[in-house]
């Protein structure tokens, strides 16, 4: 139990900066003038460093042990602060894309080792009853979403108070802080190291798992191609005046509406079994309401793609209220999603398969930036809410060649 609460405690404090971050990034290069494309490139490194460092990580944790990892990924968190600090506000945009970008792609990999790491010692730390194992990943996953959401409201904050380049020490002087903390107090129960494990055992090779890595890449596209850039440019174009109150103020509320939105998605995670009356039901009922929930999250979003295409009207405040519905739907299926993952995979390789299907995840959340500034630069909201509920379609059509048994 000690070990489970020092590396959930090290992964809120890594998730709090990675909100912060990203809404500094996303805020401060829009008002630069960077076109929805260009931001979404600002986060592709960072994504694309997502599905090799998974795959990898997997292994290094099964070689090396767990305890390197999460080490690894808080430090290289702090690094990325103190690089992307030096950025010179008098590059070009060209030149500022390729550093942010590269320092970008250092976060990404500093969050997959932290998330790799957290996820993999529920598994092995839980102990061994279905119902204690959901409840725990479910508790993990939804506070650390929660988390994730203040360091929302915290990147906008932040910058409206104190700036851009402030605001990055700030972060990574608090970070340090807890670096030290965990490396002088991590109590003993992660698992070391196994130096017989190969890299090519990373690939799963169960049909299971791989039917759910494929559904996950779907599922974290469908939200990522409307929460990366499309609706933080979306309204900041329907709410800001163009002045420095202005911006000021539209900071505060887009930040308030995306922190609030991963609050909600957090805490729904977090009772999903309770929610879903899933505790102690056998692992075919679980599979079956993931496949249920899957198709309720792409009607949500179809509907908000066609309220998007056809009543502009008013069009903010309903948006907002549809994409709340749809956190917590999609919070019902991350949860259960991160509870299969962890039931279907055996606990000799858990590292490697949940490094296996967090690269699955990773691609989705590549995706879906790419998509988030493509679609919103050519096709607006519509079209962005459009392609959204497409991927949403292919993850449920994924969960068909998901079997137990």
């Amino acid at each position: 139990m000690r070990a489970y609460i020092a590396v959930t405690a090290a992964y809120w404090a890594f998730m709090l900066t990675d909100g912060a971050l990203r809404m500094l990034v996303l805020l401060h290069f829009h008002t630069l003038g960077f076109s929805p494309f260009q931001l979404a490139w600002l986060f592709v490194v960072y994504e694309a460093m997502g599905v090799v460092t998974n795959l990898s990580a997997g292994w290094i944790a099964a070689r090396f042990g767990l305890a390197s990892t999460l080490y690894a990924g808080l430090a290289v968190q702090v690094a990325a602060l103190i690089g992307l600090a030096q950025l010179d506000p008098t590059w070009r945009i060209g030149a500022s894309v390729i550093f942010v970008a590269a320092v970008q792609g250092a976060s990404g990999v500093a969050k997959d080792l932290s998330k790799m790491s957290a996820k993999s010692a529920v598994r092995l730390l839980a102990p061994d009853t279905g119902n204690t194992l959901f409840r725990w990943v479910a508790l993990l996953t939804g506070s650390k979403n929660a988390v994730k959401g203040a360091g929302f409201a915290l990147g906008a904050i932040l910058l409206a108070t104190l700036g851009f380049t402030p605001s990055l020490w700030v972060m990574a002087a608090g970070l340090t802080m807890i670096l030290i903390a965990v490396a002088l107090f991590l109590p003993p129960g992660l698992p070391r190291g196994l130096k017989g494990v190969k890299f090519a055992q990373v690939w799963s090779r169960d049909p299971a798992i791989n039917a759910l890595s494929l559904a996950r890449l779907f599922l974290f596209g469908a939200r990522d191609t409307w929460f990366v850039v499309g609706i933080p440019v979306f309204f900041y174009a329907v709410l800001s005046d163009g002045t420095e109150a202005g911006n000021r103020n539209t900071f505060f509320l887009i930040g308030s509406f995306m922190a609030a939105w991963i609050v909600l998605y957090g805490i729904v995670q977090a009772t999903a079994p309770r929610l879903l009356r899933a505790q102690g039901q056998e692992l075919s009922h679980i599979v079956m309401l993931t496949r249920r929930w899957v198709w309720v999250l792409s009607a949500v979003i179809g509907a908000l793609a066609g309220i998007a295409l056809i009543a502009p009207a008013g069009l903010a405040v309903i948006i907002a209220i549809g994409l709340l519905i749809f956190g917590a739907v999609f919070a019902l299926n991350s949860a259960l999603h991160s509870y299969l993952i962890l039931a279907l995979g055996q606990a000799e390789r858990v590292t490697m398969d949940v490094g296996f299907y967090y690269m699955a995840n990773a691609a989705g959340r590549l995706i879906g930036t790419i998509l988030s500034g493509v679609s919103y630069q050519y096709g607006g909201l519509p079209l962005c809410l459009g392609t959204a509920a497409l991927m949403a379609v292919a993850s449920a059509l994924s969960l068909r060649g998901l079997k137990t048994g």
